[in-house]
């Protein structure tokens, strides 16, 4: 006679735990293969550098870092001008700063890390101008180095950029550098 309560096949614990198990190898797969398609895709049409998942990213960064400073009527045509300048900046880099540039601009676009670095957990192209302030707000004042650090770099890079651009002299009034 058989007095085991046990039944035969697997539990509802063990159902579960190879659940959440496949669950996260297929997450961790398919989170591998997002990362190495972006980061191995060249550069965009139209750039050098800068790699097509970069542009709806600095496409929303770059009008909030520039609040005031791009011209009403034109403020598309300013924020390419800034695109343009910035891959052409990165041209010019020394090779380990052009690879740290294009590291931070990866942690900035790509999905699997824009949320938890930055807050903005939807696309870029759907992200607000404040959503937009309020993480580049936290990077300059965060606790870690780092994060101020990929501030300072983003922030300077499109603002050097963008007042180096004649388009932002006529702006702000500089008639430009003096002709001989």
């Amino acid at each position: 006679m058989n007095t085991s309560t046990e039944q035969p096949g697997i539990s509802r614990r063990q159902l579960l735990r190879y659940g959440l198990l496949g669950t996260l190898v297929l997450a961790t797969a398919g989170g591998i293969a997002s990362v190495t398609r972006t980061l191995r895709s060249g550069p965009g049409t139209g750039y050098r550098q800068l790699r097509e998942s970069h542009i709806p990213m600095l496409r929303r960064i770059i009008p909030v870092i520039l609040d005031g400073a791009l011209p009403a009527g034109d403020a598309d045509a300013a924020v390419q001008a800034v695109l343009d300048g910035l891959d052409r900046s990165l041209d010019h880099l020394s090779p380990a700063m052009r690879s740290q540039s294009l590291q931070l601009f990866d942690l900035l676009s790509l999905d699997l890390t824009r949320g938890a670095a930055t807050g903005v957990w939807r696309s870029w192209e759907n992200a607000t101008s404040e959503q937009v302030a309020n993480f580049l707000s936290r990077w300059e004042h965060s606790r870690l180095a780092l994060f101020r650090q990929g501030y300072g770099a983003l922030n300077q890079a499109i603002l050097l950029v963008w007042y180096g651009q004649p388009l932002a002299w006529a702006h702000c009034g500089y008639p430009g550098p003096p002709r001989f």
